[in-house]
C-alpha cells in the first residue's frame, strides 16, 4: 500500500490566490472598466465628470485628476492611474491619451490571450512595435527651432491653445494662450522651475478678469494695529525679506526670574522693549520701503512701520517669499544686524490692490522676472479650480516646446499615420508577430475614434477617410486628423493643432509598458495579514474579511490595546 504524501502548506491559512488565464483576463477587464470611466473625457467635446469625495465637489476631464480622485483599488488597474499621474509630472498633458492607449492595447491582445497564445510572445511584439512607433513620431516631428523671438511665440501660443482645447475653458483659449506663454517665458531658461509661476484664486468676475502680474503677488496676510496707516504704493522700492519674529513674546510657562530688588523688574522689561525696538530701528535704518517676513510682525511692529511709512507683511508663506526673491532679487535674512544694501531687492513698483471680495500685493515691473503670477477670476469654486487644472497642463506644453522644440499634428493624425505605418510593417515581416503588432496597429486608431464619438460624429465614416487620406501619395497626407468643429478631416499641422513630440512619445511608451507589465502577471496573492494595521494576528484578519471585522479594523485600536 503507498503511503500517503503529506500535504505541504505554504501559505497562512484565508491567503487568497488566483492565477493562470482567468486570472489574467480578470486584469484586462479591470483595465478596461477603468478606461470606459474616462474615455468619455478625450479630446475638445469630451465631457467632464463630477467626482464627489469627503474633501468636497470636484468637476474635472484632466485624467490625471480623476485616476487620483477615483482611489481605484485593484492591483492591475492600479497601473493605469501610475502612468496617467507619471504622465502629468513629465509632460503635464496627454493624461487621458496614456490611460485610454494602454486599455486598447490590452483590449486587442484579449482575444489572443483566450485562445491560449502565450503573453510574453505579445509582449515581445509590443515593445517592438512602440519601438517603432516612438522612431516614427521622431522622423515625422517638426523642429520650431531656430525661429526669432516673436515667431517662437506664436508658434508656442499654438500648442497652448491646442492642450486647452479639451478644457473647460477653451473659449478663452486665445486669451489664456498670452498669459501662459507670457509666464513662461519669465521662468528662468536653464531650469525653467515651474515653482516659479504661481497661481492665485479669486471668486468672482469672469475668466477675462484673470490677469499676469510680472512678479508676485499675493493676499493681504494680516491686518494689525497701524496696518491702515500704512503706504499702499511706492515707486521703485527697496524690498527687505526677513525669516524672524519682530513681535514681543510672552515668557515660557515655567521660566523662572529670581529678583533681590521690586525695581529689577522694570529692567527686564524695558530689556525687552528695548531688543525689539533695535530690531526696527535696524529695518528702518536699512532703507526698505517694504519689510516682508515668514514669521509673525506684531501689533508694535505693524504701528512702528506705519509711522514711518513702510509697508510690511507677516506670516509671507515659504513660496511666495522665494518667488520674492528671486523677482526682485532680495536674499531673506535671519539677522537685522549689519543689514548690506546688497541684500535688499527692488522693483518698479509696488501696490495693494482690491481683487474681488480680497486685497492683494502687488509687486510689478521686477528686475530679475524669474517668476510670474497669474490671477485666475470665475464664477464658483470648482470652475476656478477645473481652470487651474487646465492651465497647469498649458504651462507644461509651453515648458516641454521650449525645452524639446519638435511637433507633431494632433487631432488624431499622427496616431492614424502611426497605425498605418505599423500595418505595413506588419506586412514584411512572418510569424506570430504579424498578428500582434498588426493589433498594436489597430489598437492606435482609438484616439481619433474616440474624438469622434465624443463629438457625436459617425467614427466609422471618419475613419475611412482618415485611412484613405493617409494611404494616399499626398506629401502632406501624414497631417491630416479629426476635425470636431466641421465632423470631417483636415490637415491639422496647418490647422495649427499641434503637440509637443514629447507628449506623443511619452504617452506611447508609458501606454507599451504598462500594456505589458499587466500582461506579464499571472498570479495574483492576497495575504490577509497585509491588510491589516500594525500587524494583527490571523484570526483578526479573517474577522476582517467580513463588514463586522471592516469596521473594528478601521478603528484598530482594539488590537493595539491587546498588544499592549
Amino acid at each position: 500500500m503507498a503511503m500517503m504524501q503529506p500535504q505541504i502548506i505554504l501559505l497562512r491559512d484565508g491567503t487568497d490566490t488566483s492565477q493562470g488565464k482567468p486570472q489574467l483576463i480578470s486584469n484586462i477587464n479591470a483595465c478596461m472598466a477603468v478606461v470606459d470611466t474616462i474615455r468619455t473625457t478625450l479630446g475638445p467635446r469630451g465631457m467632464d465628470k463630477l467626482i464627489h469625495t469627503n474633501r468636497g465637489v470636484t468637476i474635472s476631464n484632466d485624467g490625471a485628476t480623476i485616476m487620483k480622485l477615483l482611489e481605484i483599488v485593484h492591483p492591475a488597474a492600479k497601473t493605469l492611474a501610475d502612468i496617467s499621474l507619471s504622465q502629468d509630472a513629465e509632460v503635464g498633458d496627454g493624461t487621458t491619451t496614456v490611460v485610454i492607449l494602454a486599455g486598447e492595447f490590452l483590449k486587442e491582445c484579449k482575444a489572443f490571450v483566450e485562445e491560449g497564445v502565450h503573453p510574453q510572445v505579445i509582449i515581445r511584439a509590443f515593445r517592438q512595435a512602440g519601438q517603432l512607433a516612438v522612431a516614427r513620431v521622431k522622423a515625422l516631428a517638426v523642429s520650431i527651432d531656430g525661429k526669432d523671438e516673436e515667431e517662437t511665440k506664436q508658434l508656442l501660443k499654438k500648442c497652448a491653445s491646442t492642450a486647452m482645447n479639451s478644457k473647460l475653458i477653451s473659449g478663452e483659449k486665445e486669451f489664456f494662450a498670452d498669459m501662459v506663454v507670457e509666464a513662461v517665458s519669465k521662468l528662468d531658461r536653464d531650469t525653467l522651475n515651474l515653482k516659479m509661476i504661481g497661481t492665485k484664486k479669486v471668486q468672482g468676475g469672469g475668466l477675462r478678469d484673470s490677469f499676469l502680474v510680472d512678479g508676485v503677488a499675493f493676499k493681504k496676510t494680516f491686518s494689525y494695529a497701524g496696518f491702515e496707516m500704512q503706504p499702499k504704493s511706492y515707486q521703485d522700492p527697496r524690498i527687505l525679506l526677513l525669516n524672524i519674529e519682530l513681535e514681543l513674546k510672552a515668557e515660557k510657562e515655567n521660566a523662572e526670574i529670581r529678583l533681590e530688588d521690586p525695581a529689577q523688574y522694570q529692567s527686564i522689561v524695558d530689556a525687552e522693549w528695548n531688543i525689539i525696538y533695535q530690531k526696527l530701528d535696524q529695518c528702518a535704518a536699512s532703507g526698505a520701503k517694504i519689510v516682508l517676513s515668514r514669521l509673525a510682525i506684531g501689533d508694535l511692529g505693524t504701528q512702528y512701520f506705519a509711522d514711518r511709512d513702510i509697508f510690511c507683511a507677516g506670516r509671507v508663506t515659504e513660496e511666495d517669499l522665494g518667488r520674492v526673491a528671486a523677482a526682485t532679487g532680495a536674499q531673506v535674512q535671519t539677522t537685522v544686524n549689519n543689514l548690506n544694501p546688497k541684500v535688499l531687492g527692488t522693483c518698479a513698483r509696488f501696490e495693494e490692490q482690491q481683487v474681488g471680495a480680497e486685497r492683494y500685493n502687488l509687486f510689478k515691473g521686477c528686475p530679475r522676472a524669474r517668476t510670474a503670477t497669474m490671477v485666475l477670476r470665475g464664477g464658483s469654486e470648482q470652475f476656478i479650480d477645473e481652470a487651474e487644472r487646465s492651465l497647469h497642463d498649458a504651462i507644461m506644453i509651453v515648458r516641454r516646446a521650449m525645452k524639446n522644440a519638435s511637433v507633431v499634428p494632433g487631432g488624431g493624425a499622427i496616431d492614424m499615420q502611426l497605425s498605418r505605418y505599423l500595418r505595413d510593417h506588419a506586412r514584411t515581416i512572418a510569424g506570430k508577430s504579424q498578428l500582434f503588432i498588426n493589433a498594436f496597429a489597430k489598437a492606435l486608431e482609438v484616439i481619433p475614434r474616440q474624438l469622434c464619438d465624443n463629438a457625436g460624429l459617425d467614427a466609422t465614416d471618419i475613419l475611412n477617410r482618415l485611412r484613405q487620406q493617409h494611404a494616399s501619395k499626398d506629401p502632406q497626407a501624414h497631417n491630416f486628423g479629426v476635425d470636431v468643429n466641421s465632423g470631417g478631416v483636415q490637415d491639422t499641422f496647418a490647422a495649427f493643432v499641434w503637440e509637443p513630440t514629447v507628449v506623443k512619445i511619452n504617452a506611447i511608451t508609458a501606454a507599451t509598458e504598462a500594456a505589458c507589465l499587466v500582461l506579464s502577471v499571472d498570479e495574483t496573492v492576497r495575504n490577509p495579514a497585509s491588510e491589516q494595521p500594525d500587524g494583527q494576528d490571523a484570526a483578526a484578519a479573517m474577522a476582517g474579511r467580513g463588514g463586522r471585522g471592516r469596521g473594528m479594523r478601521g478603528r484598530g485600536m482594539r488590537g493595539r490595546g491587546m498588544r499592549r
